[in-house]
C-alpha cells in the first residue's frame, strides 16, 4: 500500500496520509483499494479493504466513515462514534479518533492546530467549496485560522476539471478575483480547484498551506477518477492525534 504522507509543518503527534487506488483486493472497475462502501463493489472487498488500511498506515481504530453529500456540514468525532455520519467534514480533539474523508477526484483538505489540539478533514468538491465547507471548518477549531495549518491533497487537475459558467459565476459573485482561477475552453472553462481552495482559506485567514498537486484524472495508474471512469473506486485521506 503506497500511502501518499502530507509534507506540511504539522506537530509530532499529528498523524496523516492519503491512499491511492492499489495495495487492495477489488476487481475490477473497483481496482484495487476501493474503500467506498457506496460505489456498487462488493460489500466484503470494501471491508477487506477498509481493514487493510487499518493494518498497513497503522491507524489506532477504523476511521469514522462519513456519508458525504456534497455539502457543507462538519460534525465533531468521539471515541466510540457510530457511522457513517451525514456530513462533509469532521474534527476532532480526542487521540486515536480517526477523521477520514473520500474522494475520486474531489479535493481533499486536511487541518490541524499549531498547538497540535485538534485535527479535521473536509470533502471540497466544487459544490462545498464554495457554499462554504472550509469556512465551517476553520469555524470548529478552538484555534483562529492564522494559527492552523492546512494541507490540500490530490484532485482532479487543472487542465481536466472542465466546467460550466455557472461554476465560475458562482465563485466570482463571491470573490471577483477567483476568475484567476479558471481557463476559458470554448464555452466552458477548465478550473484549478487547488488555486480555489487557497484563496478561500487565504480570505478566511490561514496563513500556512501546503498542497499536493497530483492529477487524479490524468494519473490512471495511482487514482480513481470519476470524471474519467463513472464507475470507480474511491481514495481516503485521514488524519488523527497520537
Amino acid at each position: 500500500m503506497d500511502l501518499i504522507i502530507p509534507q506540511w509543518p504539522a506537530p509530532a503527534r499529528v498523524r496523516a496520509c492519503s491512499t491511492r487506488r492499489h495495495g487492495g483486493v477489488s476487481h475490477s472497475p473497483w481496482d484495487a483499494l476501493n474503500l467506498g462502501g457506496h460505489v456498487g463493489d462488493n460489500p466484503d472487498a470494501v471491508a477487506r479493504n477498509r481493514q487493510l488500511l487499518v493494518d498497513e498506515a497503522g491507524l489506532p481504530a477504523m476511521p469514522q466513515w462519513l456519508d458525504q453529500v456534497h455539502g457543507t456540514d462538519v460534525v465533531r468525532l468521539a471515541e466510540g462514534g457510530e457511522t457513517p455520519l451525514r456530513a462533509d467534514a469532521c474534527i476532532t480533539s480526542e487521540p486515536g479518533v480517526v477523521c477520514a474523508i473520500m474522494t475520486a477526484d474531489c479535493l481533499p483538505v486536511l487541518f490541524c492546530s499549531q498547538d497540535g489540539a485538534e485535527v479535521a478533514a473536509a470533502h471540497a468538491g466544487w459544490r462545498g467549496l464554495c457554499a462554504g465547507v472550509l469556512e465551517n471548518t476553520l469555524a470548529q477549531f478552538r484555534s483562529p485560522p492564522d494559527q492552523i495549518h492546512a494541507w490540500l491533497g490530490p484532485a482532479i487537475g487543472p487542465d481536466a476539471f472542465e466546467v460550466g459558467t455557472e461554476v465560475r459565476d458562482a465563485f466570482v459573485a463571491q470573490d471577483p478575483y477567483a476568475g484567476q482561477a479558471f481557463h476559458p475552453s470554448g464555452e466552458r472553462f477548465y478550473a484549478n480547484i487547488w488555486l480555489l481552495a487557497r484563496r478561500r482559506l487565504q480570505a478566511a485567514g490561514v496563513r500556512s498551506i501546503s498542497a499536493d498537486s497530483r492529477c487524479t484524472f490524468t494519473q490512471r495508474d495511482d487514482f480513481f477518477s470519476f470524471r474519467r471512469d463513472g464507475i470507480t473506486g474511491r481514495m481516503a485521506t485521514l488524519i488523527w492525534l497520537l
